[in-house]
């Protein structure tokens, strides 16, 4: 049974009682993402995303890590463009001490100068790190580009530039006008009476400062194809092909995940048997979706090898121009409406998943969309509508090219790359 309440504090609250599991799944949904910062604070949701782990009035660092683990419990959390999210697991006789460390952390959190200026470091090291995986950097500087000059496009860590000029003030009084129950999604699944639980929460919630939190939202409104090449020392050249996508509110979206399972979302698609498995140009190959409330992208993404490349963007374009003239047909539909079943039915094994789907459901819909429904939908979608889908979606002057590589192969990737448009 699932309950959903919005709280007089301003925070929404989403219960799932599964009475047979003897864990519970906790999720706090915070409202601001990289999309909402003015650029100084470029990374700031990340940045306090790290400080809460960095200790309160109550505890610190070390106690809030060996608290958890002392209840056999998990605790995390990660940033997002649109939101944040602190996350954790432990046994339903636990749930008393979990809830009373995740208000601590999200609420409370000290910003001790010392650990702030330790985490910039530690924040520092992260970006580096990213620069230097390029099968993991192309995306971001493909989306940098897609959203180019749009708060979309900013790196969720920030840059060594703004994370080094942050001033604690500033992020403390970011994360305290946002961090706010109107801000919040609350969402738990598992061993729960959801009454019992309802009223807990609210302890937590009303003590807290009140208030509508008004975060600046920029419709995203234009898009320019482009190529942006970025010149590493590397052995394999990486490389993204996209387009701009729909957002989460498009009903297309179960079509959507049904082309790109087809095309290359997994191991039995076009481009992954045809590209990795029948000709071994590369090891990594696959397409995805990324849908936003008012944006989206679909992304083709290969590491190759230098020598590679004329043939992977020969290949590439012979399995889109087949998708695109022939379509897809009834039996692939319905392989793939029956793996995206069993995936989800599945994962529904999970209080972790199941828990994600109600905080993201309200987040996102302001509704928990019944199973049932989704599954609905995924059943109307026929070989008609993937087709029709894919010739609006995958217009070929509509692609726009983003590669790492090293300098003597970039371009090559250019070179190829044009050969779409002769």
């Amino acid at each position: 049974m699932i309950d959903y309440w919005n709280l007089d504090s301003g925070a929404k609250l989403v219960v799932e009682e599964i009475p047979y599991v003897r864990s519970v799944a906790i999720g706090v949904y915070i409202k601001v993402g990289s999309r909402h910062e003015a650029e100084p604070l470029s990374g700031a949701s990340h940045f306090i995303e790290h400080m809460l782990f960095k200790g309160t009035d109550k505890r610190s660092a070390r106690e809030i890590a060996e608290s958890f683990e002392g209840i056999g419990g998990q605790i995390n959390a990660f940033t997002a463009k649109e939101h944040t999210c602190v996350y954790a697991r432990t046994l339903d006789e636990h749930l008393d001490t979990a809830l009373d460390i995740i208000f601590d952390m999200v609420f409370n959190s000290r910003f001790a100068v010392k650990d702030f200026e330790t985490e910039k470091g530690v924040i520092a090291e992260e970006i580096n790190m990213y620069e230097d995986t390029p099968d993991d950097l192309v995306h971001d500087v493909f989306s940098q580009h897609l959203w180019q000059g749009h708060t979309m496009g900013r790196p969720i860590l920030g840059t060594l530039e703004s994370v080094s000029g942050f001033e604690r003030d500033a992020i403390y009084n970011y994360y305290r006008n946002t961090y706010r129950p109107s801000n919040m999604i609350i969402a738990v699944a598992g061993n729960v009476d959801a009454g019992g639980l309802k009223g807990k929460v609210e302890g937590y919630l009303d003590r807290e400062s009140r208030g509508m939190v008004e975060l600046p939202y920029h419709q995203v409104t234009s898009y320019t194809p482009f190529i942006k090449l970025v010149e590493k020392d590397t052995e394999q050249v990486q490389i993204c092909l996209g387009v701009p996508g729909i957002s989460y509110w498009d009903k297309r979206r179960y079509t959507q995940n049904i082309m790109n399972s087809i095309l290359g979302g997994g191991v039995s698609s076009r481009l992954f048997q045809a590209i990795r498995e029948e000709l071994g140009l590369a090891y990594s190959v696959y397409s995805y979706p990324s849908n936003y409330s008012d944006t989206g992208a679909y992304v083709i993404h290969i590491g190759t090898g230098p020598g590679k490349i004329p043939q992977f963007f020969e290949v590439l374009k012979g399995e889109l121009d087949v998708f695109l003239k022939q379509g897809v047909n009834r039996e692939e539909v319905l392989r793939t409406r029956q793996l995206i079943k069993s995936s989800m039915l599945m994962g529904m094994e999970s209080v972790m998943n199941r828990m994600n789907r109600l905080g993201k459901s309200i987040l996102m819909y302001d509704e928990v969309i019944p199973v049932d429904q989704v599954l609905t939908e995924i059943n109307a979608v026929d070989a008609e509508k993937v087709n029709g889908f894919a010739d609006e979606v995958l217009e070929f002057p509509r692609f726009s090219l983003a590669a790492i590589g090293s300098a003597g192969v970039l371009p090559v990737v250019e070179q190829e790359y044009r050969k779409w448009w002769k």
